[in-house]
């Protein structure tokens, strides 16, 4: 039974709190893959990879990420 409450929590109990409710209920790896929904990312990825990726064929990006893989 769930009991309601006024008690008014600091934010970061609340966010505590509720991580260990989605683990319990929905597991760790779904829990993360849904807290993860809200991640704002940083940085600018097109440029990053043009940056990174400048001087190689997509060939090439290919059998690095098979050579990686074996």
């Amino acid at each position: 039974m769930t009991t309601l409450t006024m008690e008014m929590k600091p934010l970061a109990e609340i966010t505590q709190d509720a991580i260990r409710v989605l683990c319990h209920e929905i597991g760790l790896v779904n829990t993360v893959r849904f807290v993860n929904q809200f991640t704002v990312g940083y940085g600018n990825y097109t440029e990053e990879r043009e940056t990174l990726f400048a001087d190689l064929t997509m060939d090439e990006i290919v059998d690095a990420i098979k050579r990686k893989h074996e």
